[in-house]
């Protein structure tokens, strides 16, 4: 389970944003805290358009200052500060977080034009792509005067598609349900015959008949897949919920996570391939552009730890 969380600051309002989320999710797991900055190499004054931290000095008092509110919960936290100037902070990063005993690194998205290329094209990608660390993707909408939106864990989207690995990753994210609380809506998408695409789409083609047939028995198979699974849960005290629908898979995951409440979203990720390899393919990194709500990425390879 998450036991020791791991938050990347640079002194900005918006890497700051995650923060109530982080202090909530750490009171009810009692999980361990580290925040961390990284001295970068000709460091830029301003990010964000905001006053950039560019000694140690500063970011070792900085980090203190947003400590103390978690030590305030009674909470197990720690800073640490590299002081070592570096060029590639993502490098870097991935390098802590592999090095210390973190399970889990909590990312916000730098703005809408930075999404892409400062988060997922980077930090993210990387970090997923080591195949060890869940990273969960926060986008907090602040309000003034209000420190951020609050994440309350009340119920979480799990998205499957009966690949054994992908859904020994969402066994974390079950335990994490169970410990917040939170209800479950369980997500099973089977392609129609105009979504599938490259050897399966040539051979709806030469087959038509015989492929809307496999994905009748695909979309029962995924009913009762489900079904089997959501009992199970059931009995361990956890609200489930499930759909199974025909059709694009980030379209659903996103819909009926509004439909359904959901203020998390589950993805199983390849850690070979990194961001490219989400659970639907080549389609799910288009999810942070689509949805605030929050992801959480758990990578499918070498997920060996309870």
């Amino acid at each position: 389970m998450f036991k020791h969380i791991l938050v990347p600051l640079d002194g900005s309002q918006l890497a700051e944003s995650v923060i109530p989320y982080v202090l909530e999710l750490a009171v009810k797991i009692r999980a361990r805290i580290t925040f961390i900055h990284i001295i970068e190499e000709s460091a830029p004054d301003k990010i964000h358009g905001e006053h950039h931290i560019k000694t140690a000095e500063e970011a070792e008092k900085y980090l203190e200052r947003i400590a103390l509110m978690f030590r305030a919960e009674k909470l197990d936290v720690s800073t640490h500060v590299h002081t070592r100037k570096v060029d590639d902070i993502v490098t870097s990063l991935v390098e802590h977080a592999s090095e210390i005993d973190h399970d889990l690194i909590v990312l916000c998205a730098h703005g809408e034009n930075g999404w892409k290329n400062r988060l997922v094209g980077s930090i993210a990608q990387k970090v997923i792509g080591l195949g060890k660390l869940p990273v969960l993707l926060l986008q907090p909408e602040k309000k003034k005067n209000s420190g951020g939106i609050k994440f309350h864990f009340s119920r979480f989207l799990l998205a499957l598609d009966g690949d054994d690995e992908h859904e020994v990753g969402v066994e974390r994210a079950v335990s994490l349900a169970k410990l917040v609380k939170a209800d479950l809506h369980l997500l099973t998408v089977i392609e129609t015959y105009l979504t599938l695409s490259g050897t399966q789409a040539a051979t709806g083609m030469l087959l038509p008949s015989a492929t809307s047939a496999m994905l009748e028995i695909a979309e029962e198979d995924a009913l009762e897949r489900l079904e089997d699974k959501a009992s199970v849960w059931r009995s361990e005290g956890l609200t489930v919920t499930l759909d199974v629908h025909r059709g694009e898979p980030v379209q659903w995951i996103i819909k009926d996570a509004i439909t359904h409440n959901c203020d998390l979203i589950v993805l199983g990720t390849h850690g070979k391939s990194g961001i490219n390899a989400f659970w639907s393919g080549s389609s799910a990194p288009r999810i942070p552009g689509l949805t605030k709500i929050p992801l959480l990425l758990i990578p499918v390879h070498h997920d060996d730890r309870n």
